[in-house]
């Protein structure tokens, strides 16, 4: 696996020449190179944190920070987004609470979703338009096509695009004690002033996105009800009023680049 962004691939005896996600402008190669490693190193070195996010949602991060250090989120039948890391226990602890599905804001955070996937039996779900980035082809990958898909009557996956042509956020209906609840990965970026939200192209690098692209991603939220985002990293939560948020930030973000 890359040691940068966390992309899992196939098994071989070497590492692969580079990894084209981090060879991609939205995210980097570091001043020392392109680094490699293996699940079994990073397991000696890290581990898991698995706590509850609010009730109904659990979250599972690793510690120490490794890569992106995104979380997943579990609820529902569902695994949104993914880990690098994959240890027995943890997955005995998954399985308990239930997961049929994995489901991916998009491809920074593939990274184990097969090692995932084989060890709970489930089905992966990503966006067609993104499927250039599949660095691990399996059979457990479905791709989904158009704007919305329901996974259950409580779970839905809206293409909203901007950092990546197919990215995703979630919509759980009864999240947020029933007034709806978005998962957003960092499509819609939680960022520490909880009034506000942000879009990027690229955030390591810095590359906004059109205004056009902006609009086109305020007129999707402006259909959806939800009161509360996690997004991708743990405390990463706007609770109270965030599709108010979430638009007023998508006037504020065309009006700067403008």
């Amino acid at each position: 696996m890359c040691a940068t962004c966390g992309a899992q691939f196939t098994p071989s005896e070497t590492p692969p020449p580079n990894c084209p996600v981090c060879d991609d402008e939205r995210q980097y190669v570091g001043p020392d190179g392109q680094r490699w490693t293996t699940h079994a190193e990073l397991a000696t070195t890290h581990e898991h944190r698995i706590a509850e996010e609010e009730p109904g949602l659990t979250g599972v991060g690793i510690d120490p920070h490794f890569a992106i250090g995104q979380r997943a989120l579990v609820t529902g039948g569902l695994m949104w987004d993914c880990l690098p890391l994959l240890d027995q226990r943890t997955a005995q602890r998954v399985a308990g609470i239930g997961v049929e599905t994995i489901a991916i804001s998009h491809p920074h955070y593939y990274t184990g979703m097969v090692e995932w996937a084989r060890r709970l039996d489930a089905r992966i779900l990503l966006h067609e338009d993104d499927r250039d980035w599949i660095m691990r082809p399996d059979d457990r990958i479905e791709l989904w096509s158009g704007e919305r898909l329901e996974v259950d009557g409580d779970l839905e996956l809206i293409r909203l695009g901007g950092h990546f042509a197919g990215g995703t956020v979630c919509l759980w209906h009864s999240g947020a004690e029933g007034r709806g609840a978005l998962l957003s990965g960092d499509i819609v970026q939680v960022i520490p002033d909880r009034d506000w939200v942000s879009f990027m192209y690229s955030y390591p690098n810095l590359i906004p996105l059109p205004a056009g692209e902006i609009a086109r991603m305020r007129a999707v939220i402006e259909t959806l009800t939800f009161d509360r985002i996690h997004g991708a990293w743990w405390g990463r939560i706007v609770d109270g009023d965030a599709k108010a948020k979430t638009l007023r930030s998508a006037d504020r973000y065309i009006a700067a680049v403008s």
